[in-house]
């Protein structure tokens, strides 16, 4: 089978992913990942204080170095699709039969909840759409028509009892929930509304790669041009504050807008910020997750990667920098952004909008998170396909329908996000600790797939490749590998205290589903294709040509992260 051959059956007659798209459709399913930034820019603010549009910039530059590594990698297996995780997972295949399928779970239980986390936001934006909770002030009659009825009240009692007598029921109605020392969960409105959207973002991908390609350009169109516009205008118009940018050094306390100093305490705090912001940042690595649907794998891999990250590295700069200009410290750390509720709110202030252009972008707030979640679902479920087909993961994830979509893969990835959107339904609190688990999947990936490059060099350099990186990039990917390792040591703790423990025993669970696929399902054996694309046998990986470089690689990652841990205190 040729690369630019149109996949739809295999020997066997079961249907495959069809090569129906080309770098231009990868481009506008990625169009999701702008979105992100929306997701955590109020709690990186809140941690990190006026150093938060630099940690942005800097993240950004990190992951568009990266992604070179990864369209190296992307473009040796042009009948393969999943993401970089399944193609750098075959650079360690060699080494340890656990270490490749760790790889592709990390960056499915990382993109994942994309899903669960975007559709927890969109719904709070419908109900305060729909059933908004009034606004009272001092001066508000019905304030102080309690006051005359409840004497000796004190005006801010006043405010809260009548705000919460005037809130809708809705806003507070759960059918159940229940808290644990981490974390809680409830299945209130936020849960059922955001369900609705999971279910309408399933019903869109059914139909396969390219329906949803173009259903993502229109909605991609509809997002990314308002949010340059709010990106650029208030530059133009001169609302930027250049004092807002100072004093550069981090907070003394997160979400208190007390500057700190660059003592270990402060550099926590950033490095926490590194650590969620490159959950965003880097995730335009998606847009290899295609290869096999490409009609020219070759020329489209690279390609959509390139322009996708173009296309990130203008508003993951340009967004972060412009709310901070004009919003201030303080701003920034008023609690509707660092939920998440206020942001279109604020967009609307920046452009000088009234009502009518604040209710238009809260619209399209909720289409950019159907955007982002439309991204995670495309692109998390082929990871769960790949996996499954190369025999990492069980094997009913296989399955794809008549148009050339996973969904039985789809089917999980909604399952695994209805019982996350519980919990982010419950609190700030439960939003960030998901956030930062699935982090440390995605760091842990990362850490993989960046040592894959030279791997893959080493193992598999006649291979031929349709782009090939320069040596000194693949290089300073190895190195970003242990800078990421770092973020995550040190950071993680600045989301939750438990953050780190939850996501590597989050990681390990892969062991007991790889080997139940590989040493029940499979009797210890690899098919025979997952190698194809490599033009080797299973017999072939008995050769190590980096013999102990990958396992001292292995060792040193985990040191960096126990020594960040440890060194690096709030």
């Amino acid at each position: 089978m040729t690369a630019t051959t149109d996949v739809n059956a295999s020997a066997g007659g079961e249907s495959q992913l069809l090569r129906h798209i080309d770098w231009r459709g990868a481009f506008w399913v990625a169009s999701g990942v702008p979105p992100l930034v929306l997701f955590s820019i109020g709690g990186i603010a809140g941690t990190t204080g006026t150093p938060a549009f630099l940690i942005w910039t800097a993240s950004m530059i990190m992951g568009f170095i990266q992604s070179f590594t990864y369209a190296e990698i992307a473009g040796l297996f042009p009948n393969k699709s999943g993401g970089s995780s399944v193609y750098g997972a075959t650079a360690w295949l060699r080494y340890s039969k656990f270490i490749a399928p760790l790889s592709v779970w990390c960056n499915w239980f990382a993109w994942s909840p994309v899903l669960s986390l975007g559709c927890s936001i969109a719904a709070g934006y419908i109900l305060n759409a729909l059933f908004p909770i009034p606004v009272f002030t001092d001066s508000s009659p019905e304030v102080a028509a309690y006051i005359a009825a409840h004497a000796g009240t004190a005006p801010a009692d006043a405010i809260a009892a009548v705000t919460a007598a005037a809130t809708p029921a809705i806003r507070t109605w759960t059918l159940f929930s229940h808290t644990f020392p981490l974390f809680g969960f409830s299945l209130n409105s936020v849960f059922f509304i955001g369900a609705a959207l999971m279910l309408l973002t399933f019903a869109i991908q059914h139909r396969g790669i390219l329906g949803t390609a173009n259903t993502q350009k229109i909605i991609g169109l509809i997002v990314i041009i308002p949010m340059l516009i709010v990106g650029i205008v208030p530059i133009i118009t001169g609302q930027i504050n250049w004092a807002n940018y100072s004093p550069l050094v981090p907070l003394a306390t997160a979400y208190a807008p007390a500057p700190g100093s660059w003592n270990v305490a402060g550099w926590t705090l950033v490095l926490g910020g590194m650590f969620i912001a490159a959950w965003s940042t880097y995730g335009f690595e998606t847009a290899v997750c295609y290869t096999s649907e490409f009609k020219d794998p070759g020329r489209d891999t690279f390609k959509a990667i390139f322009y996708s990250g173009l296309l990130c590295m203008l508003l993951f700069i340009l967004v972060p920098f412009t709310f901070q200009g004009v919003l201030g410290l303080n701003g920034m750390l008023a609690t509707p952004i660092v939920d998440g509720s206020g942001v279109a709110a604020a967009m609307a202030d920046m452009v000088h909008g009234g009502a009518i252009i604040s209710q238009l972008l809260v619209m399209l707030m909720i289409l950019a998170l159907i955007l982002a979640i439309m991204t995670a679902m495309a692109g998390s479920s082929r990871t769960l396909y790949q996996g499954s087909v190369d025999g990492w993961l069980p094997k009913y994830l296989s399955y794809v329908n008549s148009h050339g979509a996973p969904t039985r893969a789809m089917w999980t990835d909604l399952i695994f996000n209805l019982m996350l959107l519980a919990i982010a339904s419950a609190d700030a609190t439960s939003f960030f600790f998901i956030l930062a688990v699935s982090n440390c999947g995605y760091i842990i990936f990362n850490f993989l797939n960046l040592n894959a490059g030279w791997i893959h060099r080493i193992d598999n350099g006649h291979i031929n490749r349709p782009w090939k990186a320069p040596t000194f990039v693949i290089a300073i990917g190895a190195i970003f590998a242990y800078v990421n390792a770092m973020f995550m040591g040190a950071g993680a703790k600045v989301w939750n205290p438990l953050a780190l423990w939850a996501g590597l025993f989050t990681a390990a669970l892969i062991i007991p589903v790889f080997c139940y696929r590989h040493y029940i399902q499979d009797g210890g054996k690899f098919p025979e294709h997952m190698l194809d694309d490599l033009g080797l046998k299973s017999a072939d990986l008995q050769q190590k040509k980096a013999g102990i470089l990958p396992y001292l690689t292995l060792a040193a990652g985990l040191a960096v992260v126990l020594l960040a841990n440890w060194y690096f205190v709030l």
